[in-house]
């Protein structure tokens, strides 16, 4: 292979009063002159670490490359090894031969200049091109399409033409048809430029999508490496095995998704042992659900009278301009939504960012007020409710958000906010026994006792996600809305996090509406799923149905692009270049 980047024995270290951690550990590998390399692991594998060792963007204090050597091979020219460049030569490569694109764009551009400047500031400051010359470079239709904040991104990394291109988690939270199109276009521009990539995420299917050569990182150290191929049609270690199965699938319908530690369990000292028989094929079989147990299930669902009727719901929001801000316009958020919901089912709501899939969740609530429409909840106008009845009826619909962090009181640990929402409604007869509760709840969604006392930040995001869960358990609701609640976690915890609701469901016969633009998330959870375009359901049916028949244009394009990371993929995708 002939390599661009050399990385060996790389050790990057954190160091505090108390300890140091090892979050990159004698790491060695190569990525090969116009190849991409995959990184993929859990969050605190050490992936983006080790990218931002890469481009010597490691914070110190605390942090310091204190081993190794990072050898960047750029034809004709001798090799020079990044860590022991001087800052200010390093600023020559940083952002012109290696350039990085992150994963949230709105952290990584100055809101106060508009892209085409920012893209402009990179090209002046790395190539001897007059402003002009930089702006027209700026301005391809291609890069900045649709105002898409991430396509900006792109378009400022590649503006200098590098060699190297560093994607840390790039398509981690947008819709499965942008993802896509991101995926294309950073395809498409690798190929014309002849450039290599360094690809870090946690999602296997994206993998399988892009990269020529994959390294599957643990704790900070490389467990598994090798062509993309290879590790997808034989991967040999235990934990490389969990990552490939726990993704959701799209082939057969699971009652549970398999973990990481289906396949692995770790010792004290940190040693992995791989549990007997960990196969991946054979494990996804034995979960699997058989023919008879998916036709009594619809069964038993359809002999239910519905707990939510919801009957051309609308929101619309007025269209404000001029200074007395007068009405033009208005924006159908929702436009005559009407579906069924059963006791114990769960009704998947799809599509992408602005089609009025959590508007309409949000509506059903009152959270947001309907313009028109009706919701009845077990028995209950709730467009009639008073203040007062409403209050009361809150009790038995809860909802779950995406960002748990933002929707926790970081001031009050976590036993205390749920013991919150048990004292407004007056559950439990005394300070005691509303603490056994919440430490019952705690326990519900496999968290300890002592977690009671111990704050947000504490908490890993798929911990925190779980505290959420049990806040909106506290209640003994009937229905729990849940709004793209995975959709920010690591495919692994992601697994766990879908686990635990099903058997809540099942438990304590809760109704679930899920709502995600992860269709192969809803598919493993939902009974039913509806596909929501522009306020409006254009499709609604079983899962199976819906993805092995789809009727719609729009439900094609959906399921079209989502990364399924099979091996005929991988084939199709090598076969073409």
């Amino acid at each position: 292979m002939d390599v661009l980047l050399d990385v060996r024995n790389l050790v990057t270290e954190f160091r505090s009063d108390i300890y140091n951690v090892k979050a990159v550990n004698d790491v060695s590998f190569q990525v090969g002159r116009g190849r991409t390399l995959g990184i993929v692991g859990e969050s605190g594998s050490g992936k983006s670490v080790t990218s931002l060792s890469v481009m010597r963007l490691i914070p110190d204090p605390p942090g310091r490359i204190t081993g190794g050597s990072i050898l960047f091979h750029e034809a004709g020219k001798q090799a020079v090894d990044l860590v022991k460049l001087p800052e200010e030569e390093m600023r020559r490569y940083r952002g012109n031969r290696i350039s990085m694109i992150f994963q949230e764009p709105m952290t990584s551009l100055n809101p106060v200049f508009t892209c085409g400047d920012q893209i402009i500031e990179a090209i002046t400051l790395h190539q001897k091109v007059s402003k002009q010359e930089a702006r027209e470079r700026a301005s391809y239709p291609h890069q900045l399409s649709g105002g898409q904040k991430q396509r900006v991104m792109i378009a400022m990394a590649m503006s200098c033409n590098p060699a190297l291109l560093i994607a840390d988690e790039p398509t981690t939270a947008l819709d499965v048809t942008v993802q896509a199109t991101i995926l294309d276009l950073m395809r498409d521009l690798q190929r014309k430029h002849q450039m290599s990539m360094m690809f870090i995420t946690h999602d296997l299917g994206v993998i399988a999508e892009i990269a020529d050569d994959v390294i599957v990182m643990y704790k900070g150290k490389i467990v598994e490496a090798g062509p993309v191929l290879q590790i997808f049609e034989d991967p040999k270690h235990p934990y490389t095995k969990g990552l490939l199965a726990c993704r959701p699938r799209m082939d057969t319908k699971l009652k549970v998704l398999p973990t990481v530690r289906d396949f692995m369990d770790e010792t004290e000292d940190g040693s992995i042992i791989e549990r007997p028989h960990a196969n991946v094929a054979t494990t996804v079989s034995e979960l699997s659900f058989s023919a008879d147990e998916l036709a009594a299930r619809v069964a038993m669902l359809d002999a239910k009278a519905p707990l939510l009727s919801v009957r051309n719901l609308e929101v619309h929001f007025p269209i404000r301009s001029g200074l007395f801000g007068k009405t033009t316009g208005m924006v159908k958020a929702v436009d005559g939504v009407s579906f069924d919901v059963k006791p114990g089912e769960t009704l998947g709501l799809v599509g992408e960012s602005g089609c009025g899939k959590t508007t309409t969740g949000r509506a059903i609530l009152r959270l947001v007020e309907p313009t028109g429409g009706t919701v009845m909840f077990d028995g209950k106008d709730v467009r009639g409710l008073s203040a007062k009845d409403l209050k009361q009826t809150r009790k038995d619909f809860q909802i779950i958000f995406q960002d748990p962090y933002s929707s926790l009181n970081p001031r009050l640990s976590v036993g205390s906010a749920i013991m919150e929402v048990l004292s407004v409604h007056g559950i439990g007869a005394n300070e005691k026994e509303r603490r056994e509760h919440v430490q019952y709840l705690l326990n519900k969604v496999n968290l300890l006792p002592r977690h009671f006392n111990n704050y947000p930040h504490e908490f890993s995001g798929g911990q925190r996600q779980r505290i959420c869960i049990a806040r909106a358990l506290a209640l003994k609701p009937k229905l729990l809305i849940c709004d793209e609640s995975v959709s920010a976690l690591d495919v692994s915890v992601q697994a766990q996090v879908l686990n635990l609701l099903v058997n809540l469901r099942d438990e304590f016969n809760l109704t679930y509406i899920f709502i995600s633009h992860d269709l192969s998330v809803v598919k493993f959870i939902s009974d039913r799923i509806a596909v929501m375009n522009a306020g409006k359901i254009v499709e609604m049916g079983p899962g199976a149905k819906l993805y092995d028949d789809p009727q719609n244009d729009y439900t094609r394009r959906l399921i079209g692009a989502i990364p399924l990371g099979t091996l005929d993929v991988i084939k199709r995708r090598m076969t073409a270049a």
